[in-house]
């Protein structure tokens, strides 16, 4: 049977357009009140139909809908017309092309087919991602914020030292005052985020001072990309 009325698939189901349905059956009342009419034969916003304004041409968006092909089919019956037994026949002979054994297999194949498509898509995205967090976590060495700052810029995330250390600063991962100032929290400490390097220095009248600088670990350095990475895609 030729298309007596467009099908469109969304969502992986046929449905058709109320106004293309009306125009079809050559219904005498206007669409806007013929619509609500025919609801009122117990169909559903949400379940047999979605309401949504057709684009404008100059003029107002005019509503429109999509129905399921149960709901154009129980329609069609309604209207008592040759048009109305036409457009039921055509819905039938849809239904049963579509709940046939080989089309309901076709479209397991397709939905096969992208959720694998969609996996190699995001083991290509994720690639450099996980090689970079495999040689951290292997590596034994710490590194300085200022590099972490670096290394982030470089994996797609903008940020300089100073904001850097603000934000750690204002996440409870730096203790932000004090004679503490930007050594590591406990929090952080018990994370194992971050480690303290201590430097013995002689000062020039001979005595000595010793230095404390935090040092982001491998499991760090991970934790931050993973941290600054997914607030960018939850913002962006």
């Amino acid at each position: 049977m030729n298309e007596l009325i467009k099908v469109t698939y969304n969502n992986d189901r046929p449905t058709v357009l109320g106004r293309d349905l009306h125009s079809f059956l050559v219904v005498d009342t206007e669409y806007r009140h013929w619509f609500p009419r025919m609801c009122e034969y117990g169909f559903t916003e949400g379940v047999d139909f979605r309401s949504f304004l057709n684009e404008s041409t100059g003029g107002r968006p005019a509503q429109d809908h999509q129905l399921t092909i149960d709901m154009a089919k129980e329609i069609s019956m309604l209207q008592r017309t040759e048009k109305g037994k036409l457009a039921r026949l055509y819905f039938i002979d849809l239904e049963k092309k579509w709940n046939s054994p080989e089309a309901v297999m076709a479209r397991a194949l397709q939905m096969a087919n992208r959720k694998i498509l969609d996996l190699q898509n995001r083991i290509e995205l994720d690639k450099p991602k996980t090689i970079f967090a495999d040689a951290v976590t292997a590596s034994k060495s710490s590194i300085l914020i200022g590099d972490l700052a670096k290394i982030l810029r470089q994996n797609g995330y903008d940020i300089g030292q100073n904001r850097l250390f603000m934000y750690l600063r204002q996440n409870g991962y730096l203790i932000k005052s004090g004679a503490s100032r930007n050594m590591p929290t406990q929090r952080s400490m018990d994370m194992s985020l971050f480690e303290i390097k201590e430097t013995t220095l002689s000062n020039p009248d001979g005595s000595i001072r010793i230095t404390k600088t935090p040092k982001v670990t491998g499991k760090g350095q991970v934790y931050f990309i993973n941290h600054f990475l997914r607030m960018e895609v939850e913002i962006g």
